[in-house]
């Protein structure tokens, strides 16, 4: 993950680049906020956020993704809820610790949102389901990613 390294208290962490929100899509029916949160939640499932990952502060995020420092905040603060981030006042937001199960459900969960928007995508361009799982199995097994 590329991003700015900084120390705390001895311990080392790992900015997050903000490279990492650059799939969010403001023409997207999902709401930005929840965009923003299920890039998170994805990084801390996939391993690529780590406890103690800083996350862009809401400012910074705002501009880069010319949104409202409203709806990182409201992404911010649906983590935080949720238990993977902690946010701290005037020292940042920061990616808690998350049990094992709960990252594997995570992917389960992203995974499965995935499968619905391919589905939906090729449905728009007249692809249907059979048609789509062969590629899809085509894909798999030939490791194409």
């Amino acid at each position: 993950m590329a991003g700015r390294e900084k120390w705390y208290a001895g311990v080392h962490r790992i900015r997050v680049d903000s490279v990492m929100f650059d799939d969010i899509d403001p023409r997207s029916p999902t709401p930005l906020y929840d965009q923003i949160a299920a890039r998170v939640r994805l990084g801390v499932a996939a391993g690529d956020l780590r406890p103690g990952t800083t996350l862009p502060s809401v400012r910074q995020l705002a501009a880069r993704l010319r949104v409202n420092p409203a709806t990182v905040v409201q992404a911010y603060r649906a983590l935080e809820s949720e238990g993977f981030v902690e946010m701290r006042q005037g020292a940042g937001t920061y990616i808690q610790e998350v049990a094992g199960a709960r990252r594997a459900k995570e992917r389960d969960d992203q995974a499965a949102h995935f499968v619905r928007e391919m589905i939906s995508k090729a449905a728009r361009v007249g692809i249907g389901t059979e048609t789509l799982a062969a590629a899809f199995d085509r894909a798999v097994r030939t490791g194409a990613s």
